[in-house]
């Protein structure tokens, strides 16, 4: 160890003679005071830095054991967002496959898809997808279920399948899981094919029992009711139904509605209380009117006369007031008019989405973009 010492000599005070005992020292041996340089010698940085690194690699390591869960932790242990989001009671019912020989029981079969979404439809508590959005699932290609029921944000998918061969009919229907990809249920029914609507009825009432949906006494008998007692007006109806809900612009779309409007005349000349065939035609009127391939005071009137109709068959039915919804919509742009029958409409047709989907087209144009994305 180095010590300096320093003569506090001054000209006024203190003893200009040093102590004997440094007397000893030779002049070299005592050196001057030493005047450290200000700049850090490079050991001593580089030391610092390790330091530093040391500190922050540290706190790194203890706070990401700290963490209560990873996001890939949370992954992997909790549903995600999307699948979080998706009801229970919720189900689409794909298109059926055509099983018969003759290829125009396609239309056939799709009256029989139709029929028991719209009866599901009538359950306030399910939510069903509407058959604009399960037709691009036709039959005839491979069915991914679960990214099915992702897209349609479902989580059950009903499937079937029908052979119509003469007076007879069997009908597959099987309810699919989509998130585990289980069948929870399956039935066959062979029965006369005068007994088709008692089947369709059937199933509905099966698939809301198995997703425990609560049935109210008036949807019990919504769901059994029969929508004609002729067969031959029920295929009539729903080669229209096809066409109508295949219009488009073009003029293929003209045709198409031209030949939905006499096929639907023609079920109701078969039978003239059959009230969705009144109010489909109602449908495809209006079309005419508002798709401008017919945008004429008497194309307005017949379509008036069409809902008018139905109302006449059914005062309080929810389907007529649809119609009116969609009359007052597409004939004379009245939104609040519109809007006002999609209420009383939705009293009777709680979970049906078209209800839903004219909701949000009406908000959509009134400005309320946020209300239309909730409704759509």
């Amino acid at each position: 160890m180095v010590v300096s010492v320093v003569n506090l000599y001054a000209d006024v005070v203190g003893n200009p003679v040093p102590p004997a005992k440094f007397k000893q020292i030779t002049p070299a041996a005592v050196p001057g005071p030493t005047i450290k340089s200000p700049r850090m010698q490079w050991h001593q940085a580089v030391i610092l830095v390790l330091l530093l690194a040391i500190l922050i690699a540290g706190g790194v390591f203890f706070f990401r054991h700290q963490a209560p869960q990873t996001p890939a932790a949370a992954t992997s242990s909790s549903p995600s967002p999307v699948a979080a989001a998706i009801p229970e009671k919720s189900v689409a019912v794909l298109p059926f496959e055509n099983m018969s020989r003759d290829p125009d029981n396609a239309f056939f079969t799709d009256g029989v898809q139709d029929q028991i979404l719209t009866a599901l439809a009538k359950v306030a508590d399910l939510k069903v997808i509407s058959r604009t959005s399960v037709m691009q699932y036709k039959t005839g290609t491979p069915r991914n279920t679960r990214e099915i029921g992702q897209q349609l944000g479902v989580a059950h998918l009903l499937e079937g399948t029908v052979q119509r061969a003469g007076n007879k009919v069997r009908v597959n229907a099987q309810l699919i899981d989509v998130r585990s990809d289980a069948h929870e249920w399956a039935d066959n029914y062979d029965r006369p094919v005068e007994d088709v609507f008692a089947i369709q009825s059937e199933i509905a009432k099966a698939i809301a029992d198995q997703l425990q949906a609560k049935l109210s006494p008036s949807e019990k008998n919504a769901i059994a009711q029969r929508p004609t007692a002729d067969l031959a007006a029920f295929d009539l109806y729903t080669r229209a139904n096809n066409l109508v809900l295949t219009t488009n612009f073009s003029a293929a779309g003209a045709q198409n509605l031209k030949k939905a409007v006499d096929l639907l005349n023609e079920a109701l000349q078969r039978d003239p209380s059959f009230f969705l065939a009144q109010c489909r035609l109602a449908y495809a009127l209006d079309n005419f009117y508002f798709l401008g391939f017919d945008h004429t005071p008497a194309r307005l009137a017949q379509a008036e006369a069409a809902v008018e109709a139905a109302f006449r068959l059914q005062p309080d039915g929810g389907e007529a007031h649809f119609a009116r919804a969609e009359h007052l919509y597409r004939g004379y742009l009245d939104y609040d008019g519109a809007l006002a029958e999609l209420e009383i409409a939705r009293r009777t047709l709680p979970n049906d989405p078209r209800v839903a989907e004219l909701t949000g087209y009406i908000q959509r144009r009134q400005g309320k973009q946020e209300e239309a994305l909730r409704s759509l």
